[in-house]
């Protein structure tokens, strides 16, 4: 049964964040409100409590996170956002217990938002970045890690990378991903009655300023339609109240008829990306992502922090 935060987070996200989605115009005043207020860099308490440093690739900032104890382990950190907004303090306080718990460094692109720009300033930032680093870890002590629509950047980026000839990372941690943007699954239309932050209208909004053109159809937009059996053992955490939840269910099956290992968590009453909200539910996801990536690049060198999630939106 889903606990009595969870209930109170959907009820004030009902209130509040739905509204970006409701319409492409609510979606477009949201995003003009978060650019007087946005601000990429780790909160003061994140930043006390864990080592960045910040660097540039193609003009946009690219933070390293390093936990006072590290292994070989990397994680490449991809936040959501629809595409159009800027990372949040619950992203940074998941990296940061990533970090201390894992022992991992992780890097953090603050990469190019729509609909200043698009799909291609966004690939091309990321997959620099990716590039760079493959040139100082190898692939198998790699993850890549990302939240809504940056879990679909993630998959789109591994299937990028193997077609221009780079490895793939070890491991994919997907959380609430978007797969299939075409948003065109009869299933999403129940879901989104239940759903108390996303909806279809401005969801298809932030699609179209990000496509830069490309059909939703394409597996760059949509990754459930591409070559699947090129990804890596996967960890993908879904919730029924969320309606990119059936998109994640058939990714699941498609991928695993592929050939792929996905270890899928659908968490009943769950809302989007909840592994990033301090609910009991969450500690509980977070403790599930240690331990699925605990056997990689020296994790667990260091002494595991103790489970910290973010505050409620």
């Amino acid at each position: 049964m889903p606990s009595l935060k969870s209930h109170f987070v959907a009820f004030i996200l009902k209130h509040s964040r739905k509204k970006a989605f409701t319409s492409p115009e609510g979606l477009h005043r949201w995003i003009a409100r978060s650019r007087r207020t946005q601000d990429h860099r780790p909160p003061p308490k994140i930043a006390a409590r864990i080592a960045t440093t910040c660097r540039e690739v193609q003009g946009f900032p690219v933070y390293e996170v390093t936990p006072k104890t590290f292994g070989d382990m990397r994680i490449l950190y991809l936040h959501g956002g629809a595409y159009v907004f800027e990372i949040t303090k619950f992203h940074w306080a998941l990296i940061a217990e990533m970090a201390e718990r894992l022992g991992a460094r992780i890097t953090v692109p603050v990469y190019p938002l729509a609909p200043e720009h698009d799909f291609h300033a966004m690939f091309g930032m990321v997959g620099e970045v990716y590039r760079g680093m493959l040139d100082e870890t190898p692939e198998n002590d790699i993850v890549f890690m990302g939240d809504s629509a940056g879990g679909n950047m993630a998959v789109v980026l591994t299937m990028m990378a193997v077609r221009e000839g780079l490895p793939a990372p070890a491991r994919h941690v997907l959380i609430s991903p978007g797969l299939d943007m075409t948003l065109a699954n009869p299933a999403l239309h129940a879901v989104e009655r239940i759903d108390p932050w996303l909806g279809i209208p401005g969801g298809l909004e932030a699609v179209r300023l990000y496509s830069a053109g490309i059909e939703r159809t394409d597996w760059r937009i949509s990754p459930l339609y591409g070559d699947l059996s090129v990804l890596p053992r996967t960890l993908l955490f879904t919730g029924t109240r969320d309606i990119l939840n059936p998109d994640s269910l058939i990714f699941a099956e498609r991928a695993r008829a592929a050939g792929i290992d996905v270890d899928l968590v659908s968490e009943p009453g769950m809302i989007h990306v909840w592994p990033l909200i301090d609910m009991p539910e969450a500690r509980r996801a977070r403790d599930r992502m240690v331990t699925f990536l605990g056997d990689i690049g020296g994790a667990g060198k260091s002494t595991p922090a103790p489970v910290r999630t973010a505050p409620s939106p």
